[in-house]
């Protein structure tokens, strides 16, 4: 069986396999296409008919499997809770700040000082997302591994800039594409960067 073949603007679904296992050891391929059968997931296909699954689709997945694993939801009330938005991008549900230092596993004062550095905004009303748990897991790995606060500040800061950038384009599906190319550049950039000097 073919994990299919990785396509310039996505990662195969062997490769979101790969990033999965870490976190969700029982994920299976078959498991993926599961999902995607379900509609919980819907990547960009090839010409081929490969998969191409963007940094929003392996979000997504991480989401769904962490509902069923961590909360039991029955995949009707996730599909429920990735229901699309007035505008039709999808919806990130909405978290309270409790359920958001629980599952992101950070410490109220951890919580404030990233607000105090631009790293995490709430929305109306104080409100998290699911991102946002996402972004502080993310960090939380990030200064595990030693980056420090500033580093962290200009990752902020550079992507403003990109939301700067992408606010000038009016289409929704074409603000997402672009969205999904520029995360896609910037790590073909630092690679090569990193290739570079070694």
């Amino acid at each position: 069986m073919t994990a299919g073949r990785p396509g310039r603007g996505g990662s195969s679904i062997g490769a979101v396999l790969a990033q999965l296992r870490s976190e969700f050891p029982d994920v299976t391929i078959s498991k993926i296409r599961f999902l995607e059968a379900e509609g919980l997931v819907r990547p960009a296909r090839t010409a081929s008919g490969y998969r191409q699954f963007s940094v929003a689709d392996v979000e997504r997945l991480r989401f769904v499997l962490s509902a069923q694993r961590d909360r039991y939801l029955p995949l009707k009330v996730i599909r429920e809770q990735l229901g699309a938005a007035p505008d039709g991008s999808e919806a990130s549900t909405a978290v309270s700040r409790i359920d958001l230092l629980t599952q992101a596993g950070i410490s109220a004062d951890q919580l404030s000082q990233l607000e105090r550095d631009g790293l995490l905004r709430p929305g109306p009303g104080g409100r998290f997302t699911t991102d946002d748990i996402t972004a502080l897991r993310t960090i939380r790995t990030m200064t595990g591994l030693g980056v420090e606060r500033e580093h962290l500040r200009a990752v902020r800061a550079a992507a403003d800039h990109e939301v700067v950038l992408l606010k000038s384009f009016s289409d929704p599906e074409t603000v997402r594409e672009l969205a999904d190319l520029f995360t896609s550049l910037h790590t073909l950039l630092v690679r090569a960067g990193l290739r570079q000097s070694s």
